[in-house]
């Protein structure tokens, strides 16, 4: 079976994330932070292994750059495939 994979989120330039909340015993608290990754997906057959992948962004160093991540992601997935293939991630 071909590898495959499924962007987690839509690059933003922000990720929320859930924290407990130190003022409330038991509760919790949403947190926004800056990020330059988003998460992927990656599966092959029954397995499946989720990671980090750094967005590019074009030569003036602020502005994201959709076909050049998706390209990033293409070879991200290609190491990915060859650790599956070695046994290293099951």
């Amino acid at each position: 079976m071909a590898i495959t994979y499924k962007r987690d989120e839509t690059f933003t330039g922000k990720r929320k994330s859930t924290m407990p909340d130190p003022e409330s015993e038991g509760g919790t608290k949403e947190i926004e932070s800056d990020v330059i990754d988003i998460i992927v997906t990656f599966t092959d057959g029954t397995i499946t292994h989720t990671r980090n992948v750094n967005v590019c962004f074009e030569a003036d160093g602020t502005t994201y750059d959709e076909a050049a991540t998706k390209e990033r992601i293409e070879q991200v997935m290609l190491g990915v495939q060859n650790k599956m293939a070695l046994g290293l991630i099951q």
